[in-house]
């Protein structure tokens, strides 16, 4: 098996009024959220116009990013929101950090 290096990240969204979390797990932030903000793939976070990147981290492995990912979905909405603000006190869309868009 050759050694591979991939990013992998975990990131969480939220629409226009910040009413909804949404936690997702990449190894490419810029596509995917980019795949958000399209609105075009069925599922939630269309149907709620979850586009707004408030929240992301950054892993080596893929079996740590998907650890992150479960622990954070079973976080209650505050422990989330205190997460999110801990970086990111305005609950700016972050998308800019990871696009030249």
């Amino acid at each position: 098996m050759g050694n591979w290096n991939y990013n992998f990240y975990v990131y969480l969204l939220t629409n226009k009024y910040d009413t909804t979390i949404y936690t997702g797990m990449t190894n490419d932030l810029r596509y995917r959220v980019g795949q958000h903000k399209s609105l075009n793939i069925p599922g939630f976070t269309s149907r709620y116009r979850i586009t707004k990147l408030v929240y992301y981290e950054y892993f080596d492995h893929v079996e740590d990013a998907i650890k992150r990912e479960k622990q954070i979905k079973s976080w209650s909405r505050t422990k989330k929101e205190n997460l999110i603000e801990s970086i990111n006190t305005d609950w700016q869309d972050l998308y800019k950090e990871v696009t030249d868009d």
